[in-house]
């Protein structure tokens, strides 16, 4: 077993109405794992490699060092990409069935080393133990989705308008996939890429995010294990200095024939134009800026247990979580002082191993300062903060309630990624749509009615790729997920995840006697 790491941790409670009040403890936490899942060298074609150089991997919480791991570069990216070409043209050749059985071994490890799983995502990313429980029952539910999906995908015969023909149309996978991921889901922005890639009969690449390769390379591990193939998954990590040179041939090595990318609308851009040089198929997830609106039908109760649900889930640190809280003026008074009690009972800040913990650090202290600067800006043009609104130290910051927002504040035009809660008061429906479509991004969108005919009509209308009606969590591997506007091209998830990693073949067979 790894030797424990000891740390010291500020710990604070947001208690009501008082905000800078954080109780001291000093506290010791360790990553105790087994040695094979805690992997510091990059994994490519079956071997684990070095890189001339290593990067530290912090936790968040503590700002303490958990590992240094292999910093690879442009030459380590190319090694992968030409390993999963090469892999490609014999993956390829399993049967659907063959494919789905590992991508089941692959899961039953997951499930089996859960525990293991979870830690290192709560060191490398800050989450509560509880929610990084969840993340890999999430991440496990894709690759046993995808085993699934792999025998189930289908061409077409299509009647043929002359007597002599037949037409069929083929789906076959489209090669090397370079799969680009985020920190704040570090287990399952992978599996629900890679599940649907492998399921097809792509081969992969993965450069995981700088602060989370941990779990990227506990993930390689299972999948050899699992007698995933030599070069099928190969995981490239690297620090922050070298994403630019990584992310570049992962974008425009001409054996890549997919890339799909979890992350912000501007580095979404950026890979764009690498992709658009060799006209790559691609899938993005960007940016969102999700609406939470609650009309006056509504059950308050439920609406607050949803916010609660939506927004402070990893800290409010989710690509779907709610950024702006429309309430109408009927019950926007009795919403608001019932979610201040929500945030009073339920909120507990603290290191992500403590069983009490339910709000983790943010994932570094550049994230706590935007939030800080947030509520500063939101305060200095007339919002009321109704619970926290510190910073505290490290990227820690309080779970935060604001009263009295208007649309020119940053807080309600720029995604938050943290733990801030701004409510805006409307009046008519109309209003509150016009509200939540200012924006140029639509991933997901909440609200709360129990007007039948409201509920069409604001779900038809609400400018986003998925809707939560009466409920804030809507993330399953049986649905799509994506986004619309630059939120993102294509989906992932469901019976369309597949797809995205597919090319369909016009086979037209003539010269047959009618």
């Amino acid at each position: 077993m790894i030797t424990c790491l000891i740390f010291c941790l500020l710990r604070s409670r947001c208690l009501p109405r008082q905000v800078g009040l954080p109780l001291v403890m000093h506290r010791q936490y360790s990553l105790d794992i087994s040695a094979q899942l805690l992997r510091t060298q990059g994994y490519v074609n079956g071997q684990w490699i070095n890189a001339p150089s290593t990067f530290p991997v912090l936790d968040p919480a503590t700002g303490e060092q958990i590992a240094k791991v292999a910093d690879c570069g442009p030459a380590e990216a190319k090694l992968a990409v030409d390993a999963a070409y090469k892999a490609f043209y014999f993956w390829k050749q399993h049967t659907a069935k063959e494919r789905s059985v590992l991508l089941r071994k692959w899961y039953d490890l997951l499930t089996l080393n859960k525990e293991d799983l979870a830690k290192l995502i709560t060191f490398e990313c800050g989450k509560p133990m509880k929610e990084s429980l969840g993340e890999i029952a999430y991440a496990a539910g894709f690759l046993e989705w995808f085993s699934e999906e792999a025998r189930r995908v289908y061409g077409d015969v299509v009647p043929s308008a002359a007597k002599d023909r037949k037409i069929l149309l083929l789906k076959q996978p489209v090669g090397v996939a370079s799969i680009i991921t985020p920190w704040n889901f570090p287990s399952a922005m992978i599996t629900r890429k890679a599940g649907a890639a492998l399921a097809a009969g792509c081969t992969v690449v993965v450069k995981p995010a700088e602060d989370t390769p941990l779990s990227a390379l506990a993930l390689a591990e299972l999948a050899s294990q699992a007698g995933i193939p030599a070069g099928v998954f190969n995981v490239v990590p690297c620090s922050r200095e070298k994403t630019p040179s990584v992310g570049t041939v992962l974008c425009t090595d001409p054996l890549v024939g997919k890339v799909s990318f979890t992350g912000s609308t501007a580095t979404g851009k950026i890979l764009l134009k690498h992709a658009a040089d060799t006209v790559k198929r691609v899938s993005m997830e960007l940016g969102g800026h999700a609406p939470f609106i609650v009309f006056d039908s509504a059950d308050v109760d439920k609406a607050v247990a949803g916010a609660m649900n939506s927004k402070f889930r990893n800290s409010g640190q989710t690509c779907v979580c709610s950024n702006r809280f429309l309430v109408q003026s009927r019950i926007h008074d009795r919403f608001i002082e019932k979610l201040g009690k929500a945030m009073d009972a339920e909120l507990r800040l603290g290191h992500g191993s403590d069983p009490n913990t339910t709000q983790g650090p943010l994932i570094n202290v550049r994230a706590s300062e935007k939030v800080e600067h947030q509520v500063m800006d939101a305060v200095s043009r007339g919002a009321k903060v109704l619970r926290g609104g510190k910073r505290l130290d490290g990227s820690f910051h309080q779970p935060t309630l604001l009263a009295d927002v208007t649309t020119d504040m940053l807080c309600t035009r720029e995604e938050t990624f943290g733990p801030l809660l701004p409510v805006i008061r409307f009046s008519t429906e109309a209003e509150a749509l016009a509200i939540a479509n200012a924006s140029h991004v639509g991933l997901a969108g909440y609200f709360f009615s129990q007007d039948v005919s409201q509920i069409w009509r604001v779900a038809e209308n609400l400018e986003v790729g998925m809707v939560g009606v009466n409920e804030g969590l809507l993330s399953t591997p049986e649905a799509s997920f994506g986004g619309v506007k630059q939120s993102g091209l294509g989906r992932e998830g469901s019976k369309y995840g597949i797809e995205e990693y597919l090319d369909v073949k016009y086979m037209c067979f003539g010269g047959l006697t009618p």
